[in-house]
Formats: structure tokens, C-alpha cells, sequence
């Protein structure tokens, strides 16, 4: 099976970002076993399209290129999210 994808979209020095990262390193962690995770980092910064389209919004976590949220994160709702992707 292959891991499922979720990217972070932010920029360096954000704590919002920060915050995002946390939640998805200990989710991930917590999934160990149980459902493999890719991980991915996208900063605003380095990307001219993903800036015109997600400044505002940052930071961003999408699963399997889908948008799941914006700004803060529940780890129980990213664990469910996460969790039903892999099927």
C-alpha cells in the first residue's frame, strides 16, 4: 500500500506553521503501524503559484491533494482524516 500524502504549505517563521508541523508530527507518530504517511513541505516563499493562491491562508495541510483545513489543526480530526484516506 502506499503511503498516503499530506502536505504542509507554509513559510519559515510563521508560528501558525509551526503549530501545523507539530500536529502533524505527532499524528504521524501516533499512526506509526498503522497507516503509512508521506510528508511533504511547501513554503509560499519558494512557490510564486502556491503564494498567489494561499498567502492569506497559511498555513495549509492538504491529504492526497485535497485541502483538509487552513490555520490551526485538531490532531483527532487529521488522525481521522488521515486514517480514512488509507481506507
Amino acid at each position: 500500500m502506499s503511503p498516503i500524502r499530506l502536505t504542509l504549505i507554509g513559510k519559515p517563521e510563521c508560528h501558525l506553521c509551526e503549530d501545523a508541523r507539530a500536529v502533524v508530527d505527532s499524528v504521524v507518530e501516533s499512526l506509526e503501524g498503522t497507516a503509512s504517511v508521506s510528508v511533504d513541505e511547501l513554503s509560499i516563499l519558494e512557490d510564486a503559484e502556491l503564494n498567489a493562491k494561499y498567502w492569506d491562508e497559511i498555513p495549509v495541510i492538504m491529504i492526497e491533494g485535497r485541502v483538509h483545513g487552513i490555520w490551526r489543526f485538531e490532531a483527532e480530526r487529521l488522525r481521522a482524516a488521515i486514517v480514512a484516506a488509507a481506507g
